[in-house]
């Protein structure tokens, strides 16, 4: 092959091994400037990777809880009212809504795939020697889509149960694992208050809900056994409930629905222009949609700030290098003045940027694994540690020694030759 084949390295040129190797023995000459240069990048490095595990870890974990909530759902409450004499009352002690209203958003408001009225309160719930204080809820057949909620046991509520009064009762995980323990708890009775309650089914376990409340501690009636057997407001009005929840079939629908039904329900309640409505709509995926919304810019602001870090660390190999191309000069001037090129200048003094900028992102992966599983256990933070993060990390260590070694190696390649020879 002849000397002018481009195959062929240049006179005084080097194959990429051998710029490898030249630079590796051109660290190892100052390795303690060398490691202290690697130090900025290894902080930065194990900063990304913890601070953007956490944020990510934070975001998945709030948008699991708030996921609970629905996207494609309203919550209809009674609003602030007045009672006798114009005292204003609040709104869990004013039952503005009905079993008319449920029927009349049934009927009138486009989209609707499930509804249901609520009644709820607290109680003492006792089986044998045990007794646990919870909620129950007394709802009808389609709260349970509405919500979520799946059977793990049990047959749970036959059709007739919603209308006839029976005194049958659907469970979560918490109140089954306090009142019954490692019994079966299907089949049992168990009193709420002073009224016996078969029960007929367990609720699958959702764990912790959005705002931090065990969601598996509560009792499940059906809505006229609520009213019927439950309800210790004797001025609960007939066909009285706290609360209607509405399911819509598309997730788009949802703005659409909740001005239908507070169109319907001023309507309905014969609330004048400008009078203040006696109840209010809750759009649960705005909830979800603003939650989700402050659990990404806390992630990028994290991200942001474990950022910061490796740029100062990139500035720091940037100014290491500088000051070797300087120590140098003469150094370049001989491999010059013996057929090397700018290219090969260049990319020598690149190469030595990038090991430095490798070598501190390999062990500061490591340190950043390392302090992510330590936040996760002593810190008790979500964190999502996965090959992402590490890939994001990996690529920022290359990205910091190619942007921040090219400006020195750039100077090393403008060099004079004669110039550079004369130094001394």
């Amino acid at each position: 092959m002849s000397p002018h084949d481009p195959g062929t390295p240049a006179p005084g040129g080097l194959t990429l091994l051998e710029v490898m190797r030249t630079a590796t023995f051109a660290l190892r000459g100052n390795w303690l400037r060398s490691a202290l240069t690697s130090l900025g990048v290894i902080i930065g490095i194990a900063a990304v990777i913890v601070m953007v595990s956490v944020g990510q870890g934070t975001q998945a974990e709030i948008e699991k809880l708030v996921s609970g909530l629905g996207s494609q759902r309203l919550d209809i409450n009674p609003g602030a009212g007045r009672g006798m004499g114009g005292v204003r009352m609040s709104a869990s002690s004013f039952y503005t809504l009905n079993e008319d209203d449920i029927d009349a958003i049934r009927r009138e408001v486009g989209g609707i795939q499930y509804i249901s009225g609520v009644l709820r309160g607290g109680t003492q719930a006792v089986y044998a020697e045990n007794n646990w204080s919870s909620s129950w809820y007394g709802v009808e057949p389609d709260w349970f889509e509405i919500n979520g909620w799946e059977l793990a046991s049990g047959p749970g509520f036959e059709a007739g149960d919603y209308s006839g009064g029976d005194k049958s009762a659907i469970i979560g995980e918490t109140l089954r694992r306090e009142l019954f323990g490692d019994e079966e708890a299907v089949g049992q009775t168990l009193r709420l208050g002073r009224v016996p309650f078969t029960v007929v089914g367990v609720l699958k376990s959702k764990g912790q809900g959005g705002f931090g409340q065990d969601q598996d501690d509560l009792i499940v009636i059906p809505l006229d056994t609520a009213r019927r057997r439950m309800s210790s407001n004797a001025s609960l009005p007939p066909g009285a409930v706290q609360q209607i929840s509405v399911g819509v079939a598309d997730p788009d629908g949802l703005s659409n629905a909740q001005a239908e039904i507070e169109a319907l329900l001023r309507q309905r309640h014969k609330i004048q222009p400008g009078e203040e409505d006696d109840f209010n709509v809750r759009n649960l995926a705005e909830i979800v949609s603003a939650r989700t919304q402050t659990t990404k810019l806390m992630s990028w602001l994290l991200g942001a700030v474990a950022g910061i870090s490796l740029i100062v660390g990139g500035i720091g190999i940037m100014n290491i290098m500088l000051v070797s191309v300087t120590e140098r000069i003469r150094e370049i001037g001989l491999r010059m003045a013996v057929g090397a090129g700018p290219r090969d200048i260049r990319r020598q003094f690149l190469a030595e940027a990038m090991l430095i900028s490798l070598i501190g992102g390999v062990v500061g992966i490591a340190l950043g694994v390392v302090g992510a599983l330590l936040v996760s256990k002593v810190g008790a933070l979500p964190v999502a540690l996965n090959s992402q993060v590490i890939g994001l990390a990996a690529g920022f260590s290359i990205a910091t020694g190619l942007f921040f070694g090219y400006y020195p190696a750039s100077k090393a390649a403008k060099l004079d030759p004669i110039e550079a020879l004369r130094q001394q």
